[in-house]
């Protein structure tokens, strides 16, 4: 049996072989051989407690107890030793040189689209418009039969249409049920599509308003077409409206020569030429003179390509809106007037960054992007 002097030499072993634990595994085999409860020195002891006197029974538990305070002091010491060697060797190892340079905090900024938006959002609130926002995956009815294209229109072979799928789009009706149904037709046979252009909006926000109105619409296009230096697949429009009683195309051509002059300054050329569109009577298109011939068509390497020649850049169309686009929303044209516009926000930002290609605006080269 295990005496009291017995267990002061199992500790003083213990706590020298605990000094020498060279790490965490040893430590914890040391644990086990002492403390352990089912091997351990000190547990099997303990065990003889009963076979004692009842006199020597509170010395040797008391004995025996403080034996297995002073090994589990021992290794909690260890173990503090053990870890604090482990850090200090990880710190060492990876230890930071203070005298180098800091790394270069890259700061983000707005895509040159996004900034090209904002400003012509911004001009245009100064005149009194209020930006809006619509679906990008529309109805037929709103992205052509409510804007004067009916089925079958040559017309809208030019938009080059992705339409959605008819299982997909009973799918989305329910969906597209928040952004408003279309009056004509339920949504079991009205089709769906990728939007073409920022036109519907103007049906929708007259549907839910009565004059005067005033908006812009910024938005995210689609159309399956070839791309090349002024054409992509996926494009950015911006959207103009003004409904009031006796405008004019003279107020159309004065809002319009406002923005370009704030947007670009005096010295930029524009023009404006008769043209078609189903939606707007009288029709025009507005360009601005080429930024990279300086309106001559030409360049070093022979004509240029960013306008094919011409001189010009097409930005928009625009027009006084059609008498059968005000009579379905229910405004009376005999007293109400209104004017539209609609282009591209890619080609105005070429001519606001000096972008030879519309197409490097996508490609996600942040080499590019930095530079404009």
């Amino acid at each position: 049996m295990t005496t009291t002097g017995g267990l002061e030499a199992i500790a003083a072993r213990a706590e020298a072989e605990i000094a020498a634990a060279p790490d965490e595994a040893a430590l914890d085999a040391l644990r086990v051989r002492y403390v352990g409860r089912r091997e351990g020195e000190i547990t099997a002891a303990l065990k003889e407690l009963p076979k004692l006197p009842a006199a020597e029974r509170p010395v040797y538990g008391a004995a025996a107890n403080a034996a297995r305070a002073r090994i589990e002091a021992a290794l909690e010491a260890r173990a503090g030793a053990i870890r604090a060697a482990a850090l200090e060797r990880d710190l060492g190892a990876e230890a930071t040189d203070l005298t180098l340079p800091p790394r270069r905090v890259r700061v983000g900024r707005y895509h040159p689209i996004t900034q090209t938006i904002r400003e012509i959002t911004r001009i245009f609130a100064g005149m009194g418009f209020e930006a809006v926002e619509g679906p990008e995956v529309e109805w037929d009815y709103y992205n052509f039969e409510a804007l004067n294209i009916p089925p079958g229109h040559p017309a809208r072979d030019k938009f080059n249409t992705l339409w959605i799928a008819q299982e997909a789009s009973v799918a989305m009706a329910v969906a597209a049920a928040g952004a408003g149904r279309p009056r004509a037709q339920s949504s079991s046979t009205q089709p769906m599509l990728l939007r073409t252009h920022t036109s519907p909006m103007q049906i929708r926000t007259m549907e839910q308003r009565r004059p005067p109105v005033r908006i812009v619409v910024p938005g995210r296009c689609f159309r399956f077409e070839a791309t090349d230096t002024t054409h992509e697949s996926v494009f950015f429009q911006l959207e103009g409206l003004a409904i009031d009683e006796q405008l004019s195309m003279a107020d159309l051509k004065g809002v319009l020569y406002s923005f370009a002059r704030q947007l670009f300054g005096g010295d930029r050329k524009v023009r404006f030429r008769p043209d078609y569109f189903p939606f707007t009577e009288p029709s025009a298109e507005i360009a601005f003179d080429c930024f990279v011939c300086d309106g001559s068509g030409r360049t070093n390497e022979g004509g240029c390509r960013t306008c094919g020649a011409t001189g010009w850049i097409e930005i928009a169309g625009c027009g006084m809106v059609h008498p059968e686009a005000l009579r379905r929303v229910g405004y009376d044209p005999a007293k109400y007037q209104g004017f539209a516009w609609g282009g591209g926000v890619e080609r105005i930002a070429m001519l606001l960054t000096g972008t030879p290609d519309i197409r490097l605006f996508h490609q996600n080269d942040l080499r590019y992007l930095e530079s404009v």
